[in-house]
């Protein structure tokens, strides 16, 4: 019994201490708060599962990087119903409150939202995460040179992004 308790409170300890890291990781990914939190959560409820195999790992964060790609690749499998908004003269008016790094942090992911799954991943990993080469192709389970050709195939796309330009240049 007090072994469970002792598990228990070392996985509540660690989920704690990783888990504003995890949500910002799924955000890179998702581009929506609420679905992060819940790819995180996600991440959290299979890593609770397999907490002893986890917590002997090497690099226990590298193992739960993985189990948040696996969830969200995941979620693009499952059929989705999509959501239905009032119409747009019901919807409220969103007014920035004038926080340059919010707007700055909403372009770039509506910029990271083009991307598919695979160079959004590479990115969120590579530049959102401060990951290495070796280190994102060792969690997407691909060679570095896949890495490095899809971080400039991205990165590529994201300069010709509209989302990244205020008019001030001309390509």
């Amino acid at each position: 019994m007090r072994d469970t308790e002792s598990r228990e409170a070392e996985f509540a300890e660690f989920m704690v201490g990783r888990w504003p890291w995890l949500v910002r990781l799924a955000y890179a990914l998702t581009g929506d708060w609420g679905d992060a939190e819940d790819l995180a959560q996600t991440a959290f409820t299979k890593a609770l599962v397999s907490w002893p195999r986890l917590r002997r790992a090497d690099d226990p964060d590298a193992y739960l990087r993985r189990i948040l790609l696996n969830a969200n690749h995941s979620r693009f499998r499952k059929r989705r119903v999509p959501e239905t908004g009032a119409a747009p003269e019901e919807q409220a008016v969103t007014v920035s409150d004038g926080t340059a790094e919010l707007d700055q942090r909403s372009v770039l992911v509506a910029a990271l939202m083009e991307l598919p799954p695979r160079q959004r991943a590479v990115v969120a990993l590579r530049y959102w995460d401060g990951l290495t080469e070796t280190q994102t192709a060792a969690i997407l389970g691909c060679s570095a040179g896949t890495v490095r050709s899809q971080a400039s195939r991205a990165l590529a796309k994201l300069r010709m992004s509209p989302h990244l330009h205020d008019g001030s240049t001309s390509r």
